[in-house]
């Protein structure tokens, strides 16, 4: 049933989703996608909205998903939001509850040893796979549905990202001001 896998992928996404939403991406892509519960194309707009809507990246995108994979998985499913719903609430709760129950109970055996050489060592060693995984999932979304084959289109596109990264990482513009001046350039030149 399609309840028992979206809980089964989603408590993998939640157990092993290290370092917040973006480096979550390619570990959610790989579980969602790869199953043909959703299309790439939904994938990258499920990334889109669940930035432009409050809270996390994962829940936000487990709420979506949990509602739009059964009616995607089987017309039985498709006519009534119950279903989807249902879905919304299996996935956001099976992504949030491995994590709250890992804080729950590590946090005192951490706090308790939080000068130990191991514990240092774990954490100095988890940072940098954030970071892989951070630039894993900028990757991801470089393909075809947000660039486009390649044409002047994909060169217009990737001289926006660019310049967006630039105006961010170097220039300290705010990524709002950044993210206006990016639609405003995407309307001009497209």
């Amino acid at each position: 049933m399609i309840y028992l896998r979206l809980i089964w992928s989603y408590l993998k996404i939640g157990l092993f989703g290290f370092g917040g939403g973006y480096a979550m991406l390619a570990l959610i892509e790989r579980e969602i996608v790869g199953p043909g519960w959703i299309t790439k194309k939904m994938f990258t707009d499920i990334v889109a909205i669940s930035q432009m809507t409050p809270g996390p990246i994962g829940i936000n995108s487990a709420t979506y998903i949990g509602y739009v994979a059964p009616a995607q998985a089987s017309a039985l499913f498709a006519d009534n939001p119950m279903w989807g719903i249902l879905g919304s609430l299996i996935c956001t709760l099976t992504v949030v509850m491995p994590s709250y129950f890992l804080v729950l109970y590590t946090s005192h055996f951490i706090r308790r040893h939080r000068d130990s050489l191991a514990i240092k060592g774990i954490f100095t060693g988890l940072r940098p796979v954030v970071v892989g995984l951070i630039a894993s999932a900028a990757l991801l979304l470089m393909n075809d549905q947000n660039f486009g084959t390649v044409d002047s289109d994909v060169i217009k596109s990737i001289c926006i990202c660019a310049a967006s990264f630039c105006l961010v990482f170097w220039a300290k513009l705010h990524p709002i001001l950044v993210i206006v001046l990016a639609g405003i350039a995407g309307y001009i030149i497209f």
